[in-house]
């Protein structure tokens, strides 16, 4: 075999610096979740295909051609997730989450689509995702969307716009379906392939179509809050009542369907300009009949999830944040017969002051050199340990972003001394 072995095409090594931006951002996140009372889950990235195949929806796109799917050793079909809600509620009905329980819940981490790589886009891309099971009313939806706003509101982002519009109820669906196949039927010549192709399968996501020349027949289109059952008006309504008590400025979007079969009354995305043809941050909406779909008794929830790749390019965009997680404050150089003695003095140093990044030199090497690597790591400091500081229970202390001559320490103050530094 010959030739260097590189990433599967869509995905991506995340390396350290960007790595530190990545755990900072998703750290702020998490913080927001919390503040609401959500509690984490986790679940396996591996799930039987059946599952995403009943909840996405066979025809789907994504479980018809973008799914990463395979037959294992046990001749049992399984797929990569390729999103994280039916993984959640088969996780919950498994282990009797749901049962005359109210449930919060977050997850973060990676998923899996066979797309066309793209910005914004990738074949391993990472969410958060957000559900909340056991609340029929419009309180929770609205809640939702405060806790999204609150983020962007934190991370310092006010570029993203947020789109509301209601499914309504199954019944509804069912019958405002069956018009939109009679409309577009009479456009038929007017509809690309895609949109052709789903005219009888799932006639809703043709009001989705972003083909610039299929607009004028889609805004045409009958609007579903004409053929809404009361419940799913007075709920889309309730809704409207809350965000604008809250001062959440929204648009409301009579063709924005979402892309899965699960979702039904309330659905949502937070988009943005910034990004391209990738615009969507943020989406969700209610699945008040999936827990049932899967054989739990009825359930409303609602749920969402946040791309992080979008997120950390809209922050990057806006301003990077700081990037010095992984820089040392301080940097440990050890002559050879003080590597015993220099490994129990970090170790102090770190019991002592929770939070010190410090490095160790290890390798050996002369001052010199291990100057230059404490130069390299960008540490602000240099602590020296020799054999006469060993003698003499001291410490010399370096500064190397600083222009102040070096200086002696006795080992006892050194741990008060950094304390000051760092303040």
């Amino acid at each position: 075999m010959s030739g260097k072995i590189q990433a599967i095409r869509g995905m991506h090594d995340i390396l350290p610096e960007q790595a530190n931006i990545w755990r900072r951002i998703e750290n702020t996140v998490i913080a927001v979740i919390r503040s609401y009372s959500y509690q984490e889950i986790r679940f396996p990235l591996v799930e039987k295909t059946e599952l995403f195949a009943r909840s996405i929806g066979e025809l789907s796109d994504i479980v018809a051609k973008e799914m990463y799917t395979f037959t294992d050793r046990n001749n049992e079909s399984l797929t990569l997730r390729p999103e994280g809600t039916a993984g959640c509620v088969r996780a919950g009905l498994e282990h009797g989450l749901f049962h005359n329980q109210i449930q919060k819940l977050w997850y973060i981490g990676p998923m899996f689509r066979h797309e066309r790589p793209q910005k914004g886009r990738q074949r391993q891309f990472h969410q958060i995702g957000l559900e909340a099971f056991g609340l029929p009313g419009p309180d929770i939806d609205a809640e939702l969307i405060l806790l999204c706003a609150r983020i962007w509101k934190v991370l310092e982002l006010d570029n993203i716009m947020l789109q509301i519009n209601t499914l309504g109820s199954a019944a509804a669906r069912t019958r405002y379906r069956e018009l939109l196949i009679e409309y577009f039927s009479g456009h038929k010549q007017q509809l690309d392939e895609d949109s052709q192709r789903r005219l009888h399968q799932n006639p809703l996501r043709i009001l989705d179509s972003k083909n610039p020349d299929m607009q004028k027949i889609i805004s045409d289109a009958p609007s579903i809050h004409n053929h809404l059952d009361a419940e799913s008006a007075d709920h889309f309504a309730g809704l409207k009542a809350l965000l604008d008590q809250a001062a959440i400025s929204y648009t409301v979007n009579p063709h924005l369907v979402r892309g899965l079969d699960y979702y039904g009354k309330t659905v949502f995305e937070w988009t943005t300009d910034l990004l391209g043809a990738q615009g969507t941050v943020c989406a969700g909406g209610r699945f008040d009949g999936l827990v049932e779909h899967f054989g739990g008794k009825p359930t409303p929830a609602i749920g969402c999830a946040m791309g992080l790749e979008r997120l950390i390019e809209l922050v990057q965009l806006d301003g990077a944040p700081d990037q010095t997680d992984g820089i040392p404050h301080v940097y440990l150089i050890l002559a050879d017969e003080a590597v015993q003695n220099g490994l129990k003095l970090a170790e102090n140093l770190r019991n002592a002051l929770p939070g010190l990044r410090l490095m160790s030199n290890c390798g050996g090497g002369s001052f010199k050199s291990q100057f230059k690597k404490a130069d390299k790591s960008g540490a602000r400091l240099a602590i020296i340990l020799g054999q006469e500081e060993l003698i003499n229970q001291t410490v010399g202390v370096k500064y190397l972003r600083e222009d102040t001559e070096q200086t002696t320490l006795p080992l006892a103050e050194l741990a008060e001394f950094v304390k000051r530094q760092l303040v």
